[in-house]
């Protein structure tokens, strides 16, 4: 088994010609090649299913078979288990396999197999030497091909030969400085898959990220810091296209996940490296932020409200107002994307984070306990006083409120089980009302900015009633929730 460490960057074909004249690829010698590929799975979609991809490959007059895993990328780095040896096409031999579950699992679908998608491209390779290591960079141009579909490839792979990882980044700053080059989390054989089933673009969600009790802080970290950035990226296509409200909504919560990630593992990361990425993301998570306030207002707050006043003409404008607000705020997204700066964040940010050692000698279990334990005594303490606190009070504790909830979801897989479900429930219920609240204190602001020194008060009333509604729910939530936290009221 080898292990293949990749950098996937997506390239405008407008910018090709840029990238052949960069001084580091024109006066270098390289190869040239057509690679046809085609992916096999059974008519289940089994080894998909596995996270397994399988193809024969054409290279020249030479034939492979190759298994790869599919672990997720996380900034455009892949870390991919691979196997890969001569054959004869249609020839399924999975000796060289030395995964015996894996093997077993392919042994047992051979019979099964059938071509599910082609990939049909022209390669250019170059070998590069960058710091200590050796790096294949290759350019590839050509298509997907599936059920009479195709997709257009327009890619640069970065794949380590030998040498160090933080040497694939250094040689694609090198590049950024003379093409745009964007990573790219999806693989060929991901794409096709989606080319094949014809799947619509879906909002990603988080999902559960596998640390667990051997690692160090610095390596939980790591783990679910890439996490989220993979959820911020998976969302990325449907921004750039102006979709639908989920995919700010998600890439949204990606960016909060993030940020509260890297308060929570500050005493055990650098100070530089909090100072600097705890801020990086401040203007693109705020552009989300107005994205899916006016979201919330047009497709949640102001429908009732039309609903019960159909007639009136300061909610007629006033939705029309919203509406112009929401395409404003996705080209703004759009806007912050296209910069340079974007993908090169991306890039420096997931070298950082590839670069980050171990500066604590502490328990991954300890410090998530007694990290959880400080959330909760500072979220406890305003919880108990509840009656007391004004709106900006209100407003912080919600925040609190939320960036335990996130520590919780993360550190889960080390947290005791016993009543941890009946906690997490009600601390979710709290915060679902606290964000309900948040909206309308929102939608008034909202109001306000749509229709400037112009009545709405019928949108007013509402608010306001739902408002009060929603704040006499708290006391109670927030008694189950100090009954149900570790300790007790």
């Amino acid at each position: 088994m080898a292990t293949e460490i990749e950098l996937k960057l997506r390239l405008d074909p407008k910018n090709v010609r840029k990238l052949l004249a960069h001084p580091r690829l024109a006066d270098t010698p390289s190869t040239r090649q057509r690679l046809l590929n085609t992916y096999y799975d059974t008519p289940e979609l089994s080894l998909r299913a596995r996270r397994i991809a399988m193809r024969f490959r054409k290279k020249g007059w030479e034939w492979l078979l190759t298994v790869k895993s599919a672990e997720p990328a996380s900034g455009g780095l892949a870390v991919r288990s691979e196997w890969e040896t001569a054959a004869v096409p249609g020839v399924f031999d999975f000796s060289h396999v030395d995964s015996g579950d894996l093997k077993d699992f392919l042994e047992q679908n051979r019979e099964q197999l059938t071509p599910v998608f082609t990939t049909d491209f022209r390669r250019q390779a170059w070998q590069l030497l960058c710091g200590e290591s050796l790096v294949e960079l290759a350019l590839d141009r050509g298509h997907i091909a599936a059920r009479q579909r195709r997709e257009p490839i327009c890619e640069v792979e970065l794949e380590l030969i030998s040498g160090r990882i933080e040497d694939i980044f250094e040689l694609t700053r090198q590049l950024q400085t003379h093409v745009n080059l964007h990573p790219a989390v999806a693989s060929k054989a991901e794409r096709g898959y989606r080319l094949f089933l014809d799947e619509p673009p879906q909002a990603f969600r988080a999902k559960p990220l596998p640390i667990n009790a051997r690692q160090t802080p610095v390596e939980a970290f790591r783990t679910i810091a890439l996490g989220c950035l993979e959820h911020f990226q998976r969302n990325e296509n449907g921004l750039l296209v102006g979709g639908e409200a989920e995919f700010i909504h998600q890439a949204r919560v990606a960016l909060r996940r993030l940020r509260s990630a890297i308060k929570l593992f500050a005493p055990a990361l650098p100070e530089d490296f909090v100072a600097a990425y705890g801020r990086s993301w401040q203007t693109l998570a705020g552009a989300l932020g107005d994205a899916r306030n006016w979201d919330v207002f047009l497709e949640e707050t102001l429908p009732p409200i039309h609903a019960a006043f159909p007639h009136n003409q300061d909610l007629h404008r006033l939705r029309n107002e919203a509406r112009r607000r929401v395409k404003a705020a996705r080209r703004a997204i759009q806007h912050l994307l296209a910069l340079k700066e974007y993908p090169r964040l991306m890039v420096e940010f997931t070298a950082a984070v590839h670069a980050l050692t171990d500066s604590v000698d502490i328990p991954l279990k300890r410090f998530a306990g007694e990290r959880i334990a400080a959330h909760t005594r500072s979220v406890r303490k305003m919880a108990e006083r509840y009656d007391e606190l004004d709106p900006e009070q209100r407003h912080i504790m919600r925040l609190r409120f939320k960036k335990l909830r996130y520590a919780m979801e993360f550190m889960s897989p080390l947290l005791p089980s016993s009543g941890m479900k009946t906690y997490l429930s009600t601390l979710a219920s709290l915060q679902e009302t606290l964000g309900l609240i948040n909206d309308q204190v929102t939608a008034e602001i909202l109001i306000n900015e749509g229709l400037g020194d112009k009545s709405a008060s019928a949108a007013h009333g509402w608010v306001a009633g739902r408002h009060e509604l929603l704040v006499r729910q708290v006391p109670e939530l927030l008694r189950a929730w100090l009954k149900a936290a570790p300790g007790g009221a």
